[in-house]
């Protein structure tokens, strides 16, 4: 029993370690279910690659294995030299040659899915949103005006056309459901499109290291009937701005109460309830000579619309007076 329990902790071990992946889409061994045709394209190209690729490795640690049995010592002294295996030309060519068949039909099909993958399909009502990428979030710029912070609203079935832009560093849009990534680039403008053919909720994640919160830069795209589309960009996005900014940028550091958290705790600072002060930091962002760069300006693209919002948020919901002197009792 002593024997076996090293074997049997080693196998729990690695089966700890690779729940995560068995848990992810077919194993870990795919990309998730596609729900945009752009992205059922990406997959289909991934698939055959990986049909190839599976195919060479089995065949590559076959004839691995059988060699190492067929030529095997088999008793004879280490200083002999076992049978020697001349060229076989007709191998060579064999071998030569279909690595550059393998790779032209990839070409092919690749060249053949790419359109569909690059060009969004025909439609008469397009969705067009620009997306600007920050430290350490996502903002949405709808067609009516209306912006989101962190969660992307978008109607069932439209094409949605996307600008994609950085004012900042640059970061990657990436919603594996729907579609590749797209970089988003200071001073580019970079496009991009979809279309949720179901609706749910699609997580995403910035996939560019862009500082050192880059692991919370997470997306959402929402997808929904077109009704509630464009209830949520006529009302709904327009009265949950500041909590959006607050959930989205601010609580990222400072903690969902500001508890502090990387960055400061500051539901006690007065600054809270200083609309000047306040605004001076979310515009300009916030140096000290032991961390440069310790708070990136989030608001400088930020309307006053949006300004005035966080502070009347962090105002009612976040701070809270810092007490003037406590009692002891004897």
């Amino acid at each position: 029993m002593r024997r076996k329990l090293p074997s049997f902790v080693l196998v729990v071990l690695v089966a700890l370690a690779t729940a995560g992946v068995a848990a992810a889409a077919n194993g870990g061994f795919t990309p998730v279910q596609p729900q945009s045709p752009n992205a059922g394209r990406t997959q289909d190209a991934y698939y055959l690659i990986l049909g190839f690729t599976s195919a060479i490795f089995v065949l590559v640690e076959g004839l691995l294995v059988v060699f190492v049995w067929k030529y095997r010592s088999r008793g004879r002294a280490r200083a002999v030299e076992g049978a020697q295996v001349h060229g076989h030309t007709r191998l060579e060519l064999i071998w030569t040659a279909t690595p550059i068949v393998i790779l032209a039909v990839i070409t092919a099909f690749v060249f053949y899915k790419l359109p569909g993958i690059d060009s969004a399909p025909a439609a008469t009502d397009p969705v067009h949103v620009t997306i600007e990428g920050h430290q350490y979030y996502w903002q949405f710029d709808y067609p009516n005006g209306a912006r989101s912070i962190g969660t992307l609203h978008v109607p069932v079935g439209a094409v949605v056309d996307l600008r994609v832009v950085s004012p900042d560093v640059i970061h990657s849009w990436w919603i594996p459901a729907l579609g590749g990534k797209i970089q988003a680039i200071p001073g580019r403008n970079n496009h991009f499109w979809f279309r949720a053919d179901a609706p749910g909720s699609y997580e995403g994640q910035c996939a560019e290291l862009c500082g050192v919160f880059h692991a919370s830069m997470r997306a959402t795209v929402v997808a929904g009937p077109q009704q509630q589309y464009r209830h949520y960009i006529s009302t709904v996005a327009r009265e949950t701005i500041g909590k959006q900014e607050w959930n989205g940028v601010c609580a990222t550091c400072h903690g969902n109460l500001g508890q502090g958290g990387y960055g400061p705790a500051i539901s006690t600072s007065p600054l809270l309830t200083q609309p000047s002060g306040l605004i001076g930091i979310l515009r300009n962002g916030f140096d000290t000579p032991a961390r440069p760069g310790a708070m990136p300006p989030v608001g400088d693209t930020w309307t006053n619309e949006q300004i005035s919002a966080i502070v009347a948020y962090v105002k009612k919901h976040i701070y809270k007076a810092a007490p003037t002197g406590a009692t002891s009792g004897g």
